[in-house]
């Protein structure tokens, strides 16, 4: 999809900060407010922009604990993937779904308050789920990169 340097720079403006006003952001990319709403809107039509979200710190909220499953179904149902997915979202403590091409089919990212929450979580709710052949845990440690900006 074609962009010009206009909206380049409202959307370098809006990632770098996403909760200003938008005659701040105006401002900030050198067009008039008029111009940076039309343009914000045309970027919103286009699917460009798909929303705002908050960020939340879950370990400020008490969760310590986060761990990236790797999910390989047992592809012989043809259903498998719809009927895993339906159920995993009804678990809370999953944050992500994300499908996959290869040899891990899916992968869920999941938060706890601690190990003892996060082992009733994979034994009550993820070992329930449909059609597991494979799971692969991946405890996190920390954040090294974690940016969504693009050099545009």
């Amino acid at each position: 999809m074609q962009i010009d340097d206009t909206d380049r720079r409202l959307i370098r403006q809006l990632l770098a900060k996403p909760m200003a006003t938008t005659a701040d952001l105006a401002s900030r990319a050198g067009v008039t407010e008029a111009t940076c709403w039309r343009r914000l809107d045309r970027l919103r039509a286009r699917g460009i922009l798909r929303g705002q979200h908050a960020v939340i710190d879950w370990r400020a909220l008490g969760f310590q604990v986060e761990v990236s499953l790797r999910v390989t179904l047992d592809k012989t149902n043809p259903r498998a993937f719809d009927e895993f997915i339906a159920q995993a979202r009804l678990v809370p403590e999953v944050l992500e779904i994300q499908t996959f091409l290869g040899r891990v089919d899916l992968r869920l990212n999941i938060i706890a308050r601690d190990m003892a929450h996060y082992q009733d979580i994979y034994r009550d709710r993820i070992l329930t789920l449909p059609h597991i052949a494979d799971l692969e845990a991946l405890m996190h440690l920390s954040d090294i990169k974690s940016d969504e900006s693009l050099p545009i």
